[in-house]
């Protein structure tokens, strides 16, 4: 599971990098992914909407739905 969330994940990172931003995996264990924004998505307000509304829910529909991402500081 933690090599399809991570490469589902580097396959998303073009996007944000696309908006001047990246991420970086902390942590994953089972279904819990800790994330940190850099760049500009690191101080972007609307950074919970994308972790909410767009990684942690193409990871729901394309993996397991019971996957939750946090963002760490």
């Amino acid at each position: 599971m933690d090599e399809k969330i991570k490469a589902k994940l580097e396959e998303l990172r073009s996007m944000l990098q696309a908006d001047g931003g990246d991420l970086e995996v902390v942590s994953i264990t089972g279904k819990a992914v800790q994330l940190r924004l850099k760049g500009a998505c690191g101080c972007c307000p609307h950074a919970t909407m994308t972790i909410k509304q767009g990684l942690e829910r193409i990871l729901r529909e394309e993996i397991d739905e019971e996957i939750t991402i946090t963002q760490v500081k």
